[in-house]
């Protein structure tokens, strides 16, 4: 990571040694606890500027308080989301849509695809999510006491969905894990040959689609209309890029951390399998305690917030782990209570933005917990290993080996 000079606008007195990517406890550590160390934010200012703070070295503006990361995200008129992160990494400027549209071709956007991503529509879905949750699980107990939980359910898991939105058979599952790998977590080199290969998969797709059509998302796509039009063939792209991007790595995520949380908690274990009931609320507060992502946002002019100097341009980073620490939004933050009552996380982000796909990503791993607790025995991390997690853009998780023998 090469990192860029710091602004000659930012006072050094808000300069933090600190960042999401670099910092020693967002390394990849065996038994880390990323969580953790961005709760001990909430100990300093409100707001700081830390260098290195992207995939491309630049510096963010942190902020820290939940209430002012919502003022952020709910105000687009200042705070820009168009960044075209993923098409940055080709040398290209296109956004994912509608993730990285402004105001009002957001809304477009947003009201087009909306009704795909609805409460009834993932209900729909939910016959297929919990076979294949079924399907995963079965398989893993009928061949071991153990697993990697991480490559042999959440992923597996998480990534059928996602092809089954697209109309597609699991037989390229493992290329699909692999992309989402090393597009979030890799290096320079195989972040680019990951986006080359994902914007070559849906362009090609979206072809087939259009001379084949399908009772699929793609299909959808190809033949929908904005203002009396049809899309463009770079917002069908953006488009399915972002689906495939979000499909490929948070709720697997989510998964893995749940299940290590409960590998090392027996007791919240027990009472998650003995009254299933439990699980919704837990797995919002799970939610809360391991949030991943981290929400970049561009300043579209000049303004001082919360005594920052923040000028046109500047990076502003909201990240959900940060904010879902908050101890002047939830009592006691790092204690992790499974029937935490009005729990306003923003695991899902708020304001415009507010992610698209959360009744599916939920309903995912709701059905992921309440399958995994109720065929698999009392299990625990497996003697001898540990869980390896690290910080990022979004955050991470491997190495989650879960006994039950």
């Amino acid at each position: 990571m090469v990192s860029k000079p710091i602004p000659d606008h930012v006072p050094p007195e808000m300069v933090k040694d600190f960042s999401l990517f670099l910092s020693p406890d967002m390394q990849r550590t065996p038994n880390g606890d990323p969580h953790a160390a961005v709760a001990c934010l909430h100990d300093g200012p409100p707001i700081f500027f830390s260098p290195n703070n992207t995939r491309d070295g630049r510096g963010t503006w942190v902020i820290t308080r939940a209430e002012d990361q919502r003022r952020v995200l709910q105000d687009p008129e200042t705070f820009s989301s168009h960044r075209s992160i993923f098409a940055s990494a080709l040398g290209e400027n296109w956004p994912m849509i509608p993730l990285e549209l402004d105001p009002p071709a957001h809304a477009v956007f947003r009201s087009l695809l909306n009704p795909l991503f609805s409460l009834e529509r993932v209900m729909v879905l939910e016959p297929v999510v919990r076979e294949r949750a079924v399907a995963l699980i079965d398989r893993i107990f009928a061949s071991s006491t153990s697993c990697d939980v991480m490559k042999d359910f959440a992923f597996p898991f998480a990534v059928s969905i996602f092809l089954c939105l697209l109309g597609l058979s699991d037989e390229r599952l493992d290329i699909f894990v692999g992309w989402g790998k090393d597009l979030l977590h890799g290096d320079a080199v195989k972040r680019t040959a990951a986006a080359r290969a994902i914007v070559q998969f849906i362009d090609e797709l979206a072809t087939l689609r259009r001379k084949d059509p399908a009772a699929d998302f793609m299909t959808f796509v190809v033949e929908a209309e904005v203002d009396g039009r049809p899309l463009t063939g770079e917002e069908v792209r953006g488009i399915g890029v972002l689906l495939l991007v979000a499909g490929l790595d948070t709720v697997a995520t989510a998964i893995g951390f749940d299940l290590a949380y409960l590998a090392r908690n027996p007791k919240d274990q027990k009472l998650l399998r003995n009254e299933p009931t439990r699980i919704v609320p837990a797995a919002e507060e799970l939610l809360r305690a391991y949030s991943t992502v981290q929400m970049i946002r561009v300043a579209r002019k000049d303004i001082d917030f919360e005594g920052a100097p923040i000028r046109k341009g500047d990076y502003i980073s909201c990240a959900t782990a940060i904010a879902n620490r908050d101890p002047a939004e939830f009592d006691h933050p790092d204690t992790i209570d499974l029937a935490r009552e009005d729990n306003r996380h923003s695991a899902f982000a708020c304001g415009p933005h507010r992610c698209l796909g959360s009744h599916l990503a939920r309903r995912e791993i709701v059905v992921g917990l309440e399958e995994w607790l109720a065929r698999i025995p009392a299990f625990r991390i497996k003697e001898g290993t540990s869980p390896i997690t690290y910080g990022g853009q979004v955050f991470g998780i491997e190495n989650v080996i879960l006994d039950w023998s």
